[in-house]
Formats: structure tokens, C-alpha cells, sequence
């Protein structure tokens, strides 16, 4: 595999961030060559040795790909699927960089949840683009709450740099949805298992506790929807959606077939007035990998996902 990995610091709020980027090596060889003879030169201005090498090396050069950090996780990624990740788009001709928000990993600052890193996130553009200035278009890729943040980093910003959101089972939890999932796919799946009927007649099951779980959840179901009255301020939910909506670019929408945080995220949209439509929109490829589990843990079902991301990255316009 034909890249090069640089480490780099950027700052945020005053606070030190550690990034890594992943070059396609001829990339690397251009940008150092281009930082040797221009030495003045700033990450935005382009030497020219550098713009040829970009031009020669076709799109892929100039679409780098933000890979955000789901919690609580770091750069590497569980079961190092953010370096592998990396590792594949750059020796494909995609530059890429994963970072540490602040609080995060090696991250300074204080820990913060997924809908208040919005200034990590443009931080970390900025520093990309600096250190890779062919880079002139950005996919922000995230998992779980981090393709949560990615909607809403695009909603508060409206980044007009950002042309792809690359989201995988992306977090839309809420009391109500949980419970829904529940009752349709653990207690309905559960009804359908002999082991439970073999539990429940000969006495090992704790019935009445299954039984409170049950009405528990049917009764936060219930809720959806009914709370009623002005809200002061819009839930996580509502941004995202916003930020889904307006989003010009394109999107890749993956989703795991045995993960609950997916079939909860299909839930809550399809019954979720300010979600219709959203994920059939034409601007939206869906695709859904069997058997797989919430991070894509074996070495098939990572590759399934590099896989589904190259195929996609090829289809976005050059300019």
C-alpha cells in the first residue's frame, strides 16, 4: 500500500488536537517538495509543483475525507477500523485524516458529547486543508453518534466546503424509539424463539420481570409523539434532520442488519413527521450489509464497508 501517515497538532478553543492524515504517497512526495522550495508558502496558496501533482493525480486528490470520532472512541477506531479505513481510501488516491476532539484520546480540554463538537470538527477542516492543500472538497464519515455530529456540524455551518456525508447507523436515540425497537425486535423476536417457550414453561424465566419490561416499554412507546406544548430549545433530532434536509451534497447512508442502533434509526424516522422522506431522497444511497453488528467488528464486514465507501467516493462530482 503505496501511503504515507503524518502527524499533526491544531488547536481548537485554545486547546491542542491530534490529527493524522493519510496520504496517497505520490501526494506526500508533491507537498514536501512544493514545502521545500516555497518555504513562505502557507497550506492555502498552492505551489504550483504541488497544483500539477493534484491535477495528475485526478479528483480523488482533490476530495479528502474527515473520518469523526463516535464515543467513546479515538482516532484508531474499535477494532482499528479508523486506521484501516484510512489506510485503504489513501492507497486509493482519497488523502484522508482522523482526529481526537477535545476531551478525547490524546485531545486536550474537557470531554463533551457528540452535539457540542462542531468547532472540533471545523477546526480539523481547517487544519486538512492547510496541511493537504489540494484538498478542496471534504466527506465527513462518521459511525453511530459521530454520523450524528456530521448532520449537525452541516446544520449549524452550513460548511460549503462539506459536498458528502458518508453516515454509518448514525444515532437518533430518544426514550420513545427505544422502546418501539424494543417491542418490534427483541420482544417480538423473542416470542418466535423456542428457548423462551423452554424458559417459560419450566419455570426459569422470571416472568413478571419480563412482563414490567414489556409494559414499560409499550408505555414509553406510547409517549411518542404526545409530549405536546413549546419547546424551548430543538432536540439533537430535529438538527439532524434539518441538517439532512438542507444538505446539498451527496449522501451514503450505511446501516448494519443485526444492529438495534439502526433498526431504532429506522424507527424514528419512519414515524417521526420531521424525518418523512428524508432517507428515499435522490441525493441518498442506502445500503444495508447482512449480518453485520453495530461496528462492523470482523475483518468481512470491514471491508464490505471500505468497499461500499470507495464505490460511493468514485461517484461524486468533480467540481
Amino acid at each position: 500500500m503505496n501511503i504515507v501517515e503524518e502527524a499533526l497538532l491544531f488547536t481548537c478553543a485554545g486547546e491542542a488536537l491530534p490529527g493524522i492524515i493519510a496520504w496517497p504517497a505520490h501526494l506526500h512526495a508533491a507537498n514536501t517538495a512544493a514545502g521545500s522550495a516555497n518555504p513562505a508558502q502557507t497550506g492555502r496558496e498552492h505551489p504550483a509543483s504541488f497544483a500539477d501533482a493534484a491535477v495528475s493525480s485526478g479528483k480523488e486528490a482533490s476530495c479528502g475525507v474527515l473520518v469523526i470520532v463516535g464515543g467513546p472512541q479515538y482516532r484508531v477506531g474499535s477494532h482499528r477500523q479508523f486506521l484501516l479505513l484510512s489506510r485503504r481510501l489513501a492507497g486509493e488516491g482519497y488523502p484522508v485524516m482522523r482526529f481526537d476532539y477535545r476531551g478525547m484520546g490524546d485531545g486536550g480540554g474537557t470531554m463533551r458529547s457528540f452535539e457540542d463538537v462542531s468547532a472540533d470538527i471545523g477546526a480539523a477542516i481547517d487544519a486538512f486543508q492547510h496541511h493537504c492543500p489540494s484538498v478542496q472538497r471534504i466527506v465527513l464519515w462518521g459511525l453511530c453518534d459521530a454520523a450524528s455530529a456530521a448532520l449537525l456540524y452541516v446544520e449549524a455551518t452550513r460548511d460549503r466546503r462539506v459536498v458528502g456525508l458518508a453516515l454509518l447507523n448514525p444515532w437518533l436515540r430518544s426514550e420513545a424509539s427505544l422502546a418501539q425497537t424494543h417491542i418490534k425486535h427483541y420482544y417480538g423476536q423473542r416470542l418466535l424463539q423456542r428457548e423462551f417457550w423452554w424458559k417459560l414453561c419450566s419455570g426459569r424465566m422470571q416472568v413478571w420481570h419480563s412482563l414490567r419490561g414489556l409494559l414499560h416499554s409499550a408505555l414509553l412507546a406510547r409517549r411518542s409523539g404526545q409530549t405536546g406544548g413549546a419547546v424551548a430549545t430543538r432536540s439533537f433530532q430535529e438538527r439532524m434532520a434539518a441538517g439532512w434536509r438542507q444538505f446539498s451534497g451527496r449522501m451514503l447512508l450505511i446501516l448494519s442488519a443485526e444492529d438495534y442502533t439502526a433498526k431504532e434509526f429506522l424507527e424514528f424516522a419512519a414515524a417521526d413527521p420531521g424525518w418523512a422522506g428524508l432517507i428515499e431522497a435522490s441525493k441518498v444511497r442506502r445500503i444495508e450489509i447482512t449480518d453485520a453488528d453495530h461496528t462492523f467488528s470482523s475483518r468481512a464486514l470491514r471491508l464490505a464497508v471500505e468497499d461500499a465507501t470507495l464505490a460511493w467516493l468514485h461517484t461524486l462530482p468533480a467540481a
